[in-house]
């Protein structure tokens, strides 16, 4: 239940005295200040802090002038004293806190400005274990904490943009900050100090090795409002975590409109994709929609990679999302912006194509400076009422080794290519899926069917309207490859596959009925392998 302000038992308008500074990102300090000294505020600080203000030519008293104990255990213990935490709990309306206060010599403290030791930071950059351990803030949090709990005297500020805030509620108030900016920074406290014990908490599991931990925590942090999420009336905004992994979250946007849910969940779906191929081996080009790929393709041309990704389904490419694993260079720019695209994402690009772009101002372009390591370990959330379901993200990677071949039939060398590639794309296709592929480009993709017969006929189609739009007489599929996401439970879908013209398939295999699903597979002519991995994918 909500408390009404009218319940509140603090004042509205408390002053600014004294500010308790400590900060590891000392961006913008100088100015911050400046502007409180100026405001007639005392500034306490600890540290290399303390350096830096009074570098600045800023008068500011060290901690230890409240505390009298000197930082020991190599700056460990500094402001956990009675000192600091009295001045920044007590009840300015209470009695005996003030009297308290009194007997013992604390002073009030009326803004903390903290913004903790880096840890994510010093995690990300791939120190060692003791490094790490150290740049665990301790009296940070304590102090923010404590303060963000006396909210209805203290303002606790956790960045930056924060204490601006706080001072510019100063100038418009005679030096004093409203209760309801308090209480929104007491909020934000309190989500900075989760979010960074819970960076904590999983980078010890990780250490240990404690796959699900009895408490799970996540922290992220807001990257950006969304004007809505998947459909207009539902409230939407993307937080990223300290996950160091390429994509969506750290790519930087070259330009066009803001991103909205639907482009960030299609375009991390394309970026996936495309990143199972690896530039050195192919160029490869990824279309997607609604998080399905309609065409993707492996070339050693990029722009020839492309045109064949686009051909698979260009009325779905409409307003689509294009994910390249090679630099974008002018050609290919224009190829691109010939039709409707929403977000074009890439690991870089030339002056000439960045210009080519340009023109089309809508259109967002992402760039991510790298790919991403398909093999790499990380973990993925889904929420369901009431609870999240965690998993480890499906890395799962299989060479033609791994391949066991089932039937009479062996596939070719370039059959087994192509199956492998058609792998690579069912495993990013919405189950059930059946995807139809031959020269390394796909012909047909059935994704996300109730039944996986379904999924080979949809396919089918798809590559029949392709092949009648292109004016083609002769279906695109015959002799192709099919890749199904997970077995077979009956011959029916295999055999809407043959009819399809698919000469060779690649299953999981692991149905009671594999050898019902064998044998129709040698009557019809086709050669089979069974991966023993699935790629479910909802």
């Amino acid at each position: 239940m909500k408390i009404a302000e009218a319940d509140m038992p603090n004042p509205n308008f408390v002053p600014i005295k004294r500010a308790l500074i400590s900060v590891s990102d000392k961006t913008g300090l100088e100015n911050i200040g400046r502007r409180l000294v100026d405001a007639g505020v005392e500034l306490i600080s600890t540290g290399g802090t303390a350096s830096a203000l009074e570098g600045f030519g800023l008068p500011v008293r060290d901690v230890f002038e409240l505390t009298g104990f000197a930082e020991m255990m190599d700056g460990r213990v500094k402001t956990l004293h009675p000192a600091v935490h009295g001045g920044l709990l007590a009840l300015r309306d209470n009695a005996e806190h003030m009297q308290a206060a009194r007997a013992n010599g604390i002073a009030m403290i009326d803004l903390v400005y903290i913004n903790l030791y880096p840890f994510e930071r010093t995690v990300q950059s791939g120190a060692a274990f003791e490094t790490c351990i150290e740049n665990i803030d301790i009296g940070g949090p304590a102090m923010l904490r404590a303060a963000a709990k006396n909210y209805g005297w203290v303002c606790t500020c956790t960045n930056a943009a924060d204490v601006t805030h706080v001072l510019d509620a100063m100038a418009d108030h005679d030096g004093q900050t409203p209760l309801a900016l308090r209480k929104r920074l007491s909020a934000r406290t309190y989500a900075r100090t989760a979010a960074y014990d819970a960076a904590i908490a999983k980078w010890y599991h990780d250490q240990i090795g404690e796959d699900h931990p009895a408490h799970f925590t996540l922290g992220a942090s807001l990257k950006q409002s969304l004007r809505y999420g998947e459909n207009p009336h539902q409230k939407a905004a993307f937080y990223t975590t300290a996950e160091p992994r390429p994509g969506i979250a750290s790519a930087r946007q070259v330009q066009g409109k803001a991103l909205s849910y639907n482009n960030l969940n299609d375009t991390d779906a394309a970026f996936e994709l495309v990143s199972e191929f690896d530039a050195k081996d192919h160029a490869a080009v990824a279309i997607i929609k609604h998080a399905n790929p309609c065409g993707v393709a492996i070339h050693d041309d990029a722009l020839a990679a492309y045109d064949r990704a686009l051909a698979c389904d260009n009325v779905s490419a409409f307003g689509g999302i294009v994910a390249l694993n090679r630099p974008i260079d002018a050609a290919m720019a224009k190829r691109i912006t010939s039709i409707f695209t929403e977000v074009v994402i890439a690991p870089d690009i030339d002056k000439d194509a960045l210009a080519i772009f340009a023109a089309k101002p809508n259109l967002r372009l992402l760039l991510t400076g790298t790919m991403a390591d398909p093999r790499a370990p990380g973990t993925t959330f889904k929420s369901v009422a009431g609870g999240i379901l965690v998993q480890d993200r499906d890395n799962g990677h299989i060479k033609s080794k791994n391949c066991k071949v089932v039937t009479k039939l062996t596939p070719t060398d370039a059959q087994m290519r192509d199956l492998l590639f058609a792998w690579k794309v069912a495993k990013h296709v919405k189950s059930n899926t059946i995807v139809y592929a031959k020269d390394g480009a796909t012909l047909g993709v059935g994704a996300g069917q109730m039944s996986r017969v379904d999924a080979a006929r949809i396919a089918s189609l798809k590559a029949e309207d392709a092949a009648n739009k292109a004016g083609l007489k002769t279906p695109p599929t015959k002799g192709c490859v099919a890749a199904s996401d997970a077995f077979f439970p009956f011959a029916d879908g295999l055999l809407q596959a043959a009819s399809a013209g698919a000469s060779a398939i690649i299953q999981p295999g692991g149905s009671m009925r594999d050898d019902e699903v064998i044998a129709a597979a040698d009557e019809a002519g086709l050669a089979m392998v069974f991966t023993g991995m699935r790629h479910f994918r909802h």
